[in-house]
């Protein structure tokens, strides 16, 4: 590691990954705009995921054979599938093949297709926590006289979703990362995400033909993802220190 310190060429570095002029001749589209457009893409993701993966939990738990099947069927799919694939169908096969692009246009296909990926990934998560609630509470909210809708709704749930929050919020980092694969589809200036503001940057721009723009957005997907996963890791703490009481 000294030697290599000692025998890069430290001029040629800041000229290609840290020109000033790629930070300050971008910074208003990469933080106001791409930074923005990230973070908001990642809560519409995850917030419609996470009602589609309580929908596909509730069937997958149903006495309903077919619901069961169904809800399976769907989780084993969309697991197995890249979430870059799944976007490329929303984005071009299905408006393609049927003529139907869902709302938002290119921006909602591919949201779309980061809630199909996610919903499955969280549904999984969301069975695991709803399992692992001892079976005593369910048994102790029947015999009260609660039906299998009410223990679930204020019993088995709550207790569920508390359970999870950490690997959720995992999920919510991945799906973060995950928006840059809306590159894919092309968006237009105001609807880019940071991975493709970047790309575009190092094309035009004051970092054209430098790597810059990538620098600068990666130090901004850390700005964002670091303390969420500070988060993760203080709320795994908290839950060990509870189950050790």
């Amino acid at each position: 590691m000294v030697l290599l310190l000692f025998t890069m060429k430290w001029d040629a570095i800041a000229a290609n990954f840290f020109l000033t002029e790629g930070f300050t001749g971008t910074w208003e589209t990469m933080v106001l705009t791409a930074a923005k457009n990230t973070i908001l893409y990642t809560l519409v993701a995850f917030t419609g995921g996470f009602v589609l993966a309580v929908v596909l939990v509730l069937m997958k738990l149903a006495p309903v054979a077919p619901f069961r099947w169904f809800a399976t069927a769907y989780i084993e799919l969309f697991r197995g599938l890249p979430a870059l694939l799944v976007i490329l169908f929303m984005g071009f096969g299905i408006p393609i093949a049927t003529g139907w692009t869902p709302p938002g246009g290119t921006v909602g296909a591919g949201l779309v297709g980061l809630m199909l990926v996610a919903g499955a990934y969280m549904a999984e998560t969301l069975r695991a926590g709803i399992q692992a609630v001892p079976s005593g509470q369910v048994e102790a909210a029947r015999s009260l006289g609660m039906t299998p809708a009410q223990t679930m709704a204020s019993v088995t749930f709550p207790q569920a979703l508390r359970i999870v929050v950490p690997p959720l919020t995992n999920e919510l980092v991945i799906l973060i990362k995950d928006t840059s694969l809306l590159f894919v589809l092309g968006f237009m200036t105001h609807q880019k995400e940071l991975t493709t503001a970047a790309r575009d940057f190092m094309n035009a721009g004051p970092s054209a033909g430098t790597s810059t723009s990538l620098v600068f957005a990666a130090l901004l997907y850390l700005a964002i993802t670091l303390p969420l996963t500070q988060v993760v890791a203080w709320l795994e703490r908290r839950q060990n220190r509870r189950s050790t009481r």
